[in-house]
Protein backbone atom coordinates (compact mmCIF):
# COMPACT_ATOMS: atom_id res chain seq x y z
CA UNK A 1 0.00 0.00 0.00
CA UNK A 2 1.27 3.65 -0.73
CA UNK A 3 2.13 5.22 2.36
CA UNK A 4 -0.25 8.27 3.12
CA UNK A 5 -1.12 10.02 6.08
CA UNK A 6 -4.68 10.23 5.11
CA UNK A 7 -4.73 7.03 5.65
CA UNK A 8 -6.82 7.04 9.14
CA UNK A 9 -9.08 9.66 7.51
CA UNK A 10 -12.22 8.18 6.45
CA UNK A 11 -13.82 10.21 3.00
CA UNK A 12 -17.52 9.26 3.60
CA UNK A 13 -18.42 11.34 1.06
CA UNK A 14 -16.62 9.88 -1.67
CA UNK A 15 -16.45 6.55 -0.64
CA UNK A 16 -20.14 7.09 -0.88
CA UNK A 17 -20.04 8.83 -3.98
CA UNK A 18 -17.78 6.07 -5.79
CA UNK A 19 -19.60 3.05 -4.38
CA UNK A 20 -23.16 4.30 -6.27
CA UNK A 21 -21.32 4.78 -9.30
CA UNK A 22 -19.80 0.99 -9.69
CA UNK A 23 -23.34 -0.80 -8.48
CA UNK A 24 -24.55 1.32 -12.18
CA UNK A 25 -21.21 0.80 -14.39
CA UNK A 26 -19.06 -2.05 -15.02
CA UNK A 27 -15.78 0.80 -14.88
CA UNK A 28 -15.63 3.49 -12.32
CA UNK A 29 -12.59 5.70 -13.03
CA UNK A 30 -11.53 7.48 -10.02
CA UNK A 31 -9.73 10.75 -11.25
CA UNK A 32 -7.60 13.36 -9.70
CA UNK A 33 -4.26 14.82 -9.53
CA UNK A 34 -1.32 12.73 -7.86
CA UNK A 35 -1.15 12.04 -4.33
CA UNK A 36 -4.48 13.41 -3.74
CA UNK A 37 -5.62 10.30 -1.78
CA UNK A 38 -6.91 8.15 -4.76
CA UNK A 39 -4.84 4.77 -3.93
CA UNK A 40 -6.17 5.64 -0.24
CA UNK A 41 -9.82 5.46 -0.86
CA UNK A 42 -10.05 2.55 -3.10
CA UNK A 43 -8.13 0.53 -0.28
CA UNK A 44 -11.32 1.60 1.69
CA UNK A 45 -13.47 0.10 -1.01
CA UNK A 46 -11.95 -3.72 -0.07
CA UNK A 47 -11.46 -4.76 -3.85
CA UNK A 48 -10.72 -8.84 -4.74
CA UNK A 49 -7.46 -8.02 -6.77
CA UNK A 50 -5.43 -4.69 -7.00
CA UNK A 51 -2.90 -3.77 -9.70
CA UNK A 52 -0.65 -0.77 -9.26
CA UNK A 53 0.93 0.22 -12.27
CA UNK A 54 4.10 1.84 -10.36
CA UNK A 55 5.14 -1.49 -8.87
CA UNK A 56 7.24 -3.52 -10.70
CA UNK A 57 6.02 -6.78 -9.67
CA UNK A 58 1.77 -5.73 -10.91
CA UNK A 59 3.26 -4.43 -14.06
CA UNK A 60 4.85 -7.38 -14.79
CA UNK A 61 1.90 -9.14 -13.88
CA UNK A 62 0.34 -7.04 -16.63
CA UNK A 63 2.69 -7.17 -19.48
CA UNK A 64 0.20 -9.95 -20.82
CA UNK A 65 -2.82 -8.32 -19.47
CA UNK A 66 -5.68 -10.40 -20.85
CA UNK A 67 -4.15 -13.18 -19.08
CA UNK A 68 -4.17 -11.78 -15.76
CA UNK A 69 -7.37 -9.93 -16.03
CA UNK A 70 -9.56 -12.59 -17.75
CA UNK A 71 -11.55 -14.47 -15.19
CA UNK A 72 -10.98 -12.60 -12.22
CA UNK A 73 -13.80 -12.22 -10.62
CA UNK A 74 -15.64 -9.57 -8.01
CA UNK A 75 -13.79 -5.80 -7.50
CA UNK A 76 -10.55 -5.29 -9.65
CA UNK A 77 -8.66 -2.11 -8.76
CA UNK A 78 -5.86 -0.57 -11.76
CA UNK A 79 -4.01 1.88 -10.34
CA UNK A 80 -2.05 4.46 -12.32
CA UNK A 81 -4.47 3.52 -15.70
CA UNK A 82 -2.76 6.52 -17.29
CA UNK A 83 0.61 4.64 -17.80
CA UNK A 84 -1.34 2.20 -19.96
CA UNK A 85 -4.29 3.39 -21.65
CA UNK A 86 -4.28 0.89 -24.33
CA UNK A 87 -5.72 -1.39 -21.17
CA UNK A 88 -9.51 0.52 -22.12
CA UNK A 89 -10.34 -1.79 -24.69
CA UNK A 90 -9.40 -5.29 -23.19
CA UNK A 91 -11.72 -3.76 -20.73
CA UNK A 92 -14.45 -2.95 -23.00
CA UNK A 93 -14.12 -6.68 -24.15
CA UNK A 94 -13.95 -7.99 -20.40
CA UNK A 95 -17.72 -5.32 -19.25
CA UNK A 96 -19.13 -7.47 -22.06
CA UNK A 97 -18.00 -11.23 -20.67
CA UNK A 98 -17.77 -11.62 -17.03
CA UNK A 99 -20.76 -9.40 -16.06
CA UNK A 100 -19.95 -10.28 -12.31
CA UNK A 101 -16.50 -8.26 -12.11
CA UNK A 102 -16.82 -4.60 -11.49
CA UNK A 103 -13.31 -2.31 -12.17
CA UNK A 104 -12.02 0.46 -10.38
CA UNK A 105 -9.55 2.48 -12.06
CA UNK A 106 -7.36 5.52 -10.61
CA UNK A 107 -5.79 8.15 -12.56
CA UNK A 108 -4.04 11.10 -12.11
CA UNK A 109 -4.89 12.38 -16.06
CA UNK A 110 -8.44 13.55 -16.84
CA UNK A 111 -10.95 12.26 -19.11
CA UNK A 112 -9.55 14.61 -22.44
CA UNK A 113 -6.05 13.92 -21.42
CA UNK A 114 -7.34 9.94 -21.70
CA UNK A 115 -9.49 10.05 -24.01
CA UNK A 116 -8.11 7.98 -26.56
CA UNK A 117 -8.69 4.95 -24.38
CA UNK A 118 -11.89 6.00 -22.53
CA UNK A 119 -13.85 6.54 -25.37
CA UNK A 120 -13.53 2.61 -26.07
CA UNK A 121 -15.94 2.49 -22.93
CA UNK A 122 -18.57 4.49 -24.07
CA UNK A 123 -21.50 3.94 -21.89
CA UNK A 124 -20.05 1.26 -19.86
CA UNK A 125 -17.47 3.66 -17.59
CA UNK A 126 -18.64 6.33 -15.03
CA UNK A 127 -15.75 8.96 -13.98
CA UNK A 128 -15.52 10.16 -9.95
CA UNK A 129 -13.23 13.07 -9.60
CA UNK A 130 -11.23 13.13 -6.20
CA UNK A 131 -9.44 16.28 -5.08
CA UNK A 132 -7.56 16.91 -2.26
CA UNK A 133 -9.25 17.40 1.41
CA UNK A 134 -11.94 19.35 1.49
CA UNK A 135 -13.08 21.57 4.98
CA UNK A 136 -15.94 18.91 5.78
CA UNK A 137 -13.28 15.99 5.91
CA UNK A 138 -10.95 17.57 8.58
CA UNK A 139 -11.72 19.67 11.77
CA UNK A 140 -13.08 23.18 12.07
CA UNK A 141 -9.81 24.17 13.64
CA UNK A 142 -7.67 22.89 10.83
CA UNK A 143 -9.46 24.92 8.07
CA UNK A 144 -7.02 27.66 7.74
CA UNK A 145 -4.17 25.15 7.92
CA UNK A 146 -6.05 23.56 4.87
CA UNK A 147 -6.30 26.81 3.21
CA UNK A 148 -2.48 27.94 3.94
CA UNK A 149 -1.00 24.27 3.45
CA UNK A 150 -3.92 22.96 0.40
CA UNK A 151 -5.51 19.98 0.61
CA UNK A 152 -2.85 17.17 -0.20
CA UNK A 153 -2.87 14.37 2.84
CA UNK A 154 0.92 15.06 3.21
CA UNK A 155 0.91 18.75 2.96
CA UNK A 156 -2.17 19.31 5.38
CA UNK A 157 -1.34 16.91 7.78
CA UNK A 158 2.23 17.29 7.96
CA UNK A 159 4.45 17.90 11.25
CA UNK A 160 4.58 21.71 10.94
CA UNK A 161 5.31 24.38 8.16
CA UNK A 162 8.45 23.76 6.74
CA UNK A 163 8.08 19.72 6.17
CA UNK A 164 4.85 21.35 4.42
CA UNK A 165 6.57 23.22 2.14
CA UNK A 166 8.97 20.59 1.48
CA UNK A 167 6.49 18.15 0.32
CA UNK A 168 5.11 20.49 -2.02
CA UNK A 169 8.37 21.73 -3.49
CA UNK A 170 9.02 18.18 -4.35
CA UNK A 171 5.68 17.61 -5.09
CA UNK A 172 6.43 20.25 -7.86
CA UNK A 173 9.78 18.58 -9.58
CA UNK A 174 8.16 14.99 -9.51
CA UNK A 175 5.22 16.08 -11.21
CA UNK A 176 7.12 18.24 -13.95
CA UNK A 177 10.19 15.94 -14.18
CA UNK A 178 8.55 12.46 -14.00
CA UNK A 179 4.63 12.75 -14.27
CA UNK A 180 4.59 15.05 -17.23
CA UNK A 181 7.42 12.77 -19.16
CA UNK A 182 4.86 9.92 -18.12
CA UNK A 183 1.35 10.86 -19.90
CA UNK A 184 3.95 11.04 -23.17
CA UNK A 185 4.04 15.12 -23.34
CA UNK A 186 7.87 16.31 -23.99
CA UNK A 187 7.71 19.87 -22.30
CA UNK A 188 10.96 20.52 -20.37
CA UNK A 189 10.00 20.71 -17.36
CA UNK A 190 12.07 23.93 -16.03
CA UNK A 191 9.86 25.54 -18.81
CA UNK A 192 7.01 24.12 -17.37
CA UNK A 193 7.84 25.25 -14.09
CA UNK A 194 8.54 29.21 -15.54
CA UNK A 195 5.01 28.95 -16.90
CA UNK A 196 3.40 27.80 -14.07
CA UNK A 197 4.96 30.69 -11.67
CA UNK A 198 4.37 33.09 -14.19
CA UNK A 199 0.58 31.63 -14.67
CA UNK A 200 -0.08 32.16 -10.61
CA UNK A 201 0.41 35.95 -10.99
CA UNK A 202 -2.40 35.66 -12.86
CA UNK A 203 -4.50 33.39 -10.28
CA UNK A 204 -7.91 35.08 -10.02
CA UNK A 205 -8.00 36.51 -13.24
CA UNK A 206 -9.48 36.27 -16.63
CA UNK A 207 -6.76 34.61 -19.41
CA UNK A 208 -5.77 36.74 -22.00
CA UNK A 209 -3.59 34.18 -24.25
CA UNK A 210 -1.86 36.96 -26.15
CA UNK A 211 -0.61 38.59 -23.24
CA UNK A 212 0.74 35.44 -21.45
CA UNK A 213 2.41 34.65 -25.13
CA UNK A 214 3.92 38.19 -25.16
CA UNK A 215 5.11 37.58 -21.37
CA UNK A 216 6.50 33.99 -22.04
CA UNK A 217 7.88 34.50 -25.21
CA UNK A 218 6.29 32.12 -27.28
CA UNK A 219 2.85 32.01 -29.15
CA UNK A 220 -0.59 31.70 -28.50
CA UNK A 221 -0.28 27.75 -29.37
CA UNK A 222 2.04 26.84 -27.32
CA UNK A 223 0.72 28.99 -24.32
CA UNK A 224 -2.91 26.99 -24.95
CA UNK A 225 -0.65 23.60 -25.16
CA UNK A 226 0.56 24.49 -22.02
CA UNK A 227 -2.37 25.36 -19.99
CA UNK A 228 -4.38 22.12 -21.64
CA UNK A 229 -1.39 20.09 -19.76
CA UNK A 230 -1.70 22.20 -16.30
CA UNK A 231 -5.59 21.83 -16.76
CA UNK A 232 -5.69 17.92 -17.62
CA UNK A 233 -3.57 16.57 -14.85
CA UNK A 234 -5.62 18.89 -12.32
CA UNK A 235 -3.28 22.00 -11.80
CA UNK A 236 -5.39 24.61 -12.72
CA UNK A 237 -9.00 25.37 -13.21
CA UNK A 238 -10.23 27.49 -16.16
CA UNK A 239 -13.56 28.50 -15.18
CA UNK A 240 -15.58 29.62 -18.25
CA UNK A 241 -18.05 32.57 -18.18
CA UNK A 242 -21.74 32.15 -18.18
CA UNK A 243 -23.08 33.56 -21.25
CA UNK A 244 -26.97 34.46 -21.16
CA UNK A 245 -29.02 36.59 -23.06
CA UNK A 246 -29.39 39.82 -20.92
CA UNK A 247 -28.78 42.75 -23.42
CA UNK A 248 -25.90 43.72 -22.20
CA UNK A 249 -21.38 43.22 -23.22
CA UNK A 250 -20.20 40.42 -21.29
CA UNK A 251 -16.85 38.96 -20.07
CA UNK A 252 -16.05 35.47 -22.56
CA UNK A 253 -12.55 34.75 -21.38
CA UNK A 254 -11.92 32.70 -18.97
CA UNK A 255 -10.67 32.77 -15.42
CA UNK A 256 -7.40 30.98 -14.50
CA UNK A 257 -7.13 29.51 -10.83
CA UNK A 258 -4.41 27.39 -8.75
CA UNK A 259 -6.59 24.60 -8.00
CA UNK A 260 -4.67 23.69 -4.69
CA UNK A 261 -4.20 26.82 -2.71
CA UNK A 262 -0.75 25.07 -1.26
CA UNK A 263 0.36 25.08 -4.52
CA UNK A 264 -0.45 28.27 -5.22
CA UNK A 265 0.83 29.35 -1.85
CA UNK A 266 4.50 27.79 -2.99
CA UNK A 267 4.37 28.69 -6.31
CA UNK A 268 4.14 32.52 -4.70
CA UNK A 269 7.26 31.64 -2.58
CA UNK A 270 4.53 31.78 1.02
CA UNK A 271 5.04 29.20 3.43
CA UNK A 272 3.56 30.67 6.18
CA UNK A 273 0.06 31.95 7.33
CA UNK A 274 1.96 34.88 8.48
CA UNK A 275 3.74 35.86 4.93
CA UNK A 276 0.20 35.04 3.31
CA UNK A 277 -1.64 38.15 5.62
CA UNK A 278 0.51 40.33 3.69
CA UNK A 279 1.00 39.25 0.40
CA UNK A 280 -0.64 40.92 -2.30
CA UNK A 281 -2.55 38.26 -3.47
CA UNK A 282 -4.34 37.49 -0.24
CA UNK A 283 -7.94 37.92 -1.69
CA UNK A 284 -7.45 36.22 -4.23
CA UNK A 285 -6.01 33.35 -2.66
CA UNK A 286 -9.09 32.87 -0.51
CA UNK A 287 -10.60 33.66 -3.26
CA UNK A 288 -9.47 30.23 -5.04
CA UNK A 289 -9.79 28.08 -2.13
CA UNK A 290 -13.00 29.08 -1.42
CA UNK A 291 -14.34 28.63 -4.75
CA UNK A 292 -12.72 24.82 -4.68
CA UNK A 293 -14.52 24.15 -1.49
CA UNK A 294 -17.80 25.23 -2.93
CA UNK A 295 -17.81 23.12 -6.00
CA UNK A 296 -16.30 20.19 -4.15
CA UNK A 297 -18.86 20.06 -1.34
CA UNK A 298 -21.79 20.86 -3.63
CA UNK A 299 -21.12 18.98 -6.50
CA UNK A 300 -21.83 21.55 -8.95
CA UNK A 301 -20.90 20.28 -12.33
CA UNK A 302 -20.80 22.74 -14.38
CA UNK A 303 -19.50 25.86 -12.52
CA UNK A 304 -19.04 29.03 -14.28
CA UNK A 305 -18.89 33.20 -13.35
CA UNK A 306 -20.26 35.77 -14.63
CA UNK A 307 -19.39 39.57 -15.81
CA UNK A 308 -20.03 42.29 -17.90
CA UNK A 309 -17.94 45.07 -19.16
CA UNK A 310 -19.65 47.34 -16.65
CA UNK A 311 -18.22 45.63 -14.26
CA UNK A 312 -21.17 43.83 -12.85
CA UNK A 313 -20.13 40.06 -11.43
CA UNK A 314 -20.47 36.75 -9.82
CA UNK A 315 -17.51 34.59 -9.02
CA UNK A 316 -19.59 30.84 -9.34
CA UNK A 317 -22.61 30.68 -11.26
CA UNK A 318 -24.38 27.21 -11.96
CA UNK A 319 -27.55 25.77 -12.76
CA UNK A 320 -28.98 22.40 -11.24
CA UNK A 321 -32.34 21.28 -10.86
CA UNK A 322 -34.09 23.87 -13.64
CA UNK A 323 -32.70 26.96 -11.45
CA UNK A 324 -30.12 29.28 -11.15
CA UNK A 325 -27.83 29.31 -8.60
CA UNK A 326 -24.23 31.40 -7.50
CA UNK A 327 -21.82 33.07 -5.39
CA UNK A 328 -20.49 35.62 -4.78
CA UNK A 329 -16.96 34.89 -2.90
CA UNK A 330 -15.36 37.57 -0.24
CA UNK A 331 -12.31 37.72 2.12
CA UNK A 332 -14.02 40.61 3.87
CA UNK A 333 -14.94 41.09 7.96
CA UNK A 334 -18.86 41.84 7.16
CA UNK A 335 -20.14 41.85 2.96
CA UNK A 336 -22.73 43.94 2.32
CA UNK A 337 -25.22 43.61 -0.60
CA UNK A 338 -22.84 45.63 -3.80
CA UNK A 339 -24.75 47.29 -6.43
CA UNK A 340 -22.93 43.97 -8.32
CA UNK A 341 -25.23 42.07 -6.61
CA UNK A 342 -28.52 43.87 -7.33
CA UNK A 343 -27.42 43.87 -11.23
CA UNK A 344 -27.28 39.93 -10.75
CA UNK A 345 -30.34 39.46 -9.07
CA UNK A 346 -31.64 41.52 -11.81
CA UNK A 347 -30.09 40.54 -14.85
CA UNK A 348 -29.50 36.31 -13.83
CA UNK A 349 -32.88 36.26 -11.72
CA UNK A 350 -31.37 33.21 -9.26
CA UNK A 351 -32.98 31.48 -7.05
CA UNK A 352 -30.79 32.22 -4.47
CA UNK A 353 -27.36 33.75 -3.87
CA UNK A 354 -24.67 33.33 -1.03
CA UNK A 355 -21.60 35.67 -0.18
CA UNK A 356 -19.02 33.02 1.10
CA UNK A 357 -16.78 34.72 3.65
CA UNK A 358 -14.12 33.80 6.06
CA UNK A 359 -16.13 34.76 9.52
CA UNK A 360 -18.42 33.20 11.53
CA UNK A 361 -21.92 34.37 11.64
CA UNK A 362 -24.94 34.13 8.98
CA UNK A 363 -26.93 36.17 8.05
CA UNK A 364 -29.62 37.97 5.71
CA UNK A 365 -28.88 40.77 3.24
CA UNK A 366 -32.03 40.16 1.15
CA UNK A 367 -34.69 37.44 0.87
CA UNK A 368 -32.73 36.15 -1.87
CA UNK A 369 -28.97 36.68 -1.05
CA UNK A 370 -27.58 35.20 2.44
CA UNK A 371 -23.71 36.15 4.16
CA UNK A 372 -22.06 32.14 4.54
CA UNK A 373 -19.54 31.53 6.58
CA UNK A 374 -17.14 28.83 4.85
CA UNK A 375 -17.58 26.29 7.23
CA UNK A 376 -21.47 26.53 6.41
CA UNK A 377 -20.68 24.89 2.58
CA UNK A 378 -21.13 21.64 4.44
CA UNK A 379 -24.78 22.20 5.47
CA UNK A 380 -25.75 23.16 1.84
CA UNK A 381 -26.40 19.20 0.67
CA UNK A 382 -26.78 18.20 -2.79
CA UNK A 383 -25.29 17.64 -6.21
CA UNK A 384 -25.18 21.27 -7.32
CA UNK A 385 -28.37 22.34 -5.53
CA UNK A 386 -28.61 23.00 -2.18
CA UNK A 387 -31.01 21.80 0.16
CA UNK A 388 -31.47 24.24 2.26
CA UNK A 389 -31.26 28.11 2.09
Amino acid sequence: MKNSPDCIIRRDRELAGVREKMASAPVTAILGPRQCGKTTLARMLDADHYFDLENPRDAARLAEPQLALEGLIGTVVIDEIQRVPELFPLLRYLTDTQSRTRYLVLGSASPDLLRHGSESLAGRLAFHDLGPFAIDELAPRQSKTLWVRGGFPRSVLARDERESVRWREDFIRTFLERDIPLLGISVPAHTLRRFWVMISHYHGQLLNLSELARSFGVSDNTVRRYLEILAGTYMIRLLPPWHANVGKRLVRAPKLYIRDSGLFHSLQTVEDASQLEVHPKLGASWEGFALEQAIRLLGIRDPYFWRTHTGAELDLFWRAGGRSWGMELKYADAPGLSRSLHSVLEDLSPEHLWVLYPGKEQYKLHERVTVLPLAGLAGLEGTGLPARR
